[in-house]
């Protein structure tokens, strides 16, 4: 099933992949040689740490390796309309009863980052969007109960 992913986010992926394969992994094959070098590897914490680290770039790099081969980049530029709200879109919201403005991207899952603003297209909030213009309403069903915002911007960068 592919994956919707901005081509920002796909191309931060696939260069934690290059950094994973050409620093990561080497440094950790590396630490591995220098512990083994120390003797008993039973009571080895540095053999220990570098094995767990080791297992976890190899675990990413399959994850990263699979999710790669599914992506399908999005580019709203070639979805015609752009004044409804899509996948990549940056929205700013103003909640209706307190006047609060909240602007964000709506990204793939991959990429989601409140701390940048970005939200999941799979999230409450995006998925409430999704279709809407300038103008429109939107209630939304979030964890701390129902907020209504209305869509006062909608841009493509």
């Amino acid at each position: 099933m592919p994956i919707p992913i901005t081509a920002r986010g796909a191309k931060l992926l696939k260069e934690e992949l290059v950094r994973l394969k050409t620093q990561d992994r080497p440094a950790v094959v590396q630490a591995i040689a220098e512990a083994r070098e120390k003797g008993d590897l039973s009571e080895n914490a540095e053999y220990d740490a570098a094995r767990e680290s080791q297992a976890f770039i190899e675990g990413r790099i399959a994850e990263l390796e699979s999710k790669i081969s599914q992506f399908q980049i999005i580019d709203p530029t070639t979805l015609g309309e752009t004044d409804r709200i899509v996948f990549s879109a940056t929205v700013t919201l103003e909640d209706i009863e307190t006047g609060h403005r909240r602007r964000f991207q709506i990204v793939g899952n991959d990429e989601s980052d409140t701390k940048l603003d970005r939200i999941s297209v799979a999230s409450p909030i995006a998925r409430a969007l999704i279709g809407k213009r300038v103008g429109d309403c939107v209630e939304v069903n979030a964890p701390g109960g129902i907020t209504e915002y209305e869509v006062m911007d909608v841009e493509y960068i």
